[in-house]
């Protein structure tokens, strides 16, 4: 006979922190159907210093491959006509800065170096564990790799952090960066990746740079490398500062190997449920929609025995556990 439980128990240990960014899904753009189409809170180089302006459109709103909703981001690397120079794709909560025409003098950095006045900066105030998203790749030539990076900070804040003439040392203000680098060669499946924190002070951070690119080289010749990003996130191992809707207002239920979450009092965008084994490792992950409820068959690959799951958002968070027999 198969039987019916109700999913409960809170699990401090696995819970998320309320810090989260608007748009991880990438779901709102701005200037659409322009050479300057960004998702909201972030840039590319057509939007960054005058000089980095005069390079190719290298940023996407890609409505046929996303990992959940409507878009995701798609970045490329782009030649320049004429010139023939290869400028690395790249979208970031900062500004992509070319003091000259010479890719080793650029960067990103939260101030416009051809407008001092503009400074970009995400708030964030989160000490998180790990940033987590979904990637597909495209290599453009031999030992290309994508790359997200996540830098929590105070002030102002230059990557790559090496000063030089264009900027100074940031490191002064950095508390933490977490770094994501995909495999060399061509990824054509929605991959999960997870990069943790490295903590270098003590502190809560004011803001947050993300840094995203098709090559980890920023003097790269491949023209032609593309990276696909969705769905990015922050989990916190520590139960501080965080914000739930009422625990009455979002249930979990499992019946016949299939979980169904509750979200009919959710308003938010963007949020995802996470199936754990007794040792913390994620053996499932999936996104959940707002605003109904979400049914999800467990693979096969989930043998019986006891799970903790996890549906978390930038709203609320909700942990407990159930059996597979």
């Amino acid at each position: 006979m198969k039987k019916i439980f109700t999913l409960f128990l809170s699990i401090p240990l696995f819970s998320l922190a309320q810090t989260q960014i608007t748009n991880a899904g990438f779901e709102n753009w701005e200037n659409t159907g322009t050479s300057t189409e960004e998702p909201i809170d972030f840039n590319s180089n057509k939007t960054g210093s005058s000089t980095a302006q005069i390079g190719p459109q290298t940023c996407f709103r890609d409505a046929s491959i996303k990992h959940s909703g409507s878009y995701s981001l798609r970045l490329e690397n782009k030649t320049v006509p004429v010139i023939g120079t290869v400028v690395n794709g790249n979208a970031t909560t900062g500004v992509v800065n070319a003091p000259s025409t010479n890719k080793a003098d650029g960067y990103i950095g939260t101030v416009n170096y051809s407008s001092s006045s503009d400074i970009r900066r995400l708030a964030f105030t989160g000490r998180p564990d790990s940033i987590v998203g979904w990637y597909q790749y495209t290599s453009g030539g031999a030992g290309e790799q994508g790359k997200v990076t996540a830098i929590l900070h105070n002030n102002q804040y230059f990557d790559p952090e090496t000063p030089t003439t264009n900027h100074p040392d940031p490191t002064a203000d950095k508390i933490a960066r977490a770094t994501f680098l995909t495999p060399t060669g061509t990824n054509a499946t929605w991959t999960r990746f997870t990069a943790p924190f490295v903590y270098t002070a003590s502190g809560a951070p004011s803001y947050i740079m993300i840094n995203m690119t098709p090559s980890n080289n920023q003097l790269t010749t491949f023209s032609g490398s593309k990276i696909w990003i969705d769905d990015l996130y922050f989990v916190y191992n520590t139960v501080t500062s965080v914000k739930n809707i009422d625990k009455n207002a979002i249930k979990v239920f499992y019946y016949d190997r299939t979980i169904h979450v509750d979200l009919n009092a959710v308003t938010e965008t963007s949020s995802m449920f996470n199936i754990m084994d007794l040792t913390g490792k994620t053996v499932f992950t999936t996104n959940l929609e707002k605003g109904k409820m979400n049914t999800i068959k467990l693979p096969s690959s989930l043998s019986n025995g006891m799970y903790l799951y996890q549906a978390v958002g930038a709203e609320f968070q909700k942990t407990g556990k159930f059996i597979i027999e």
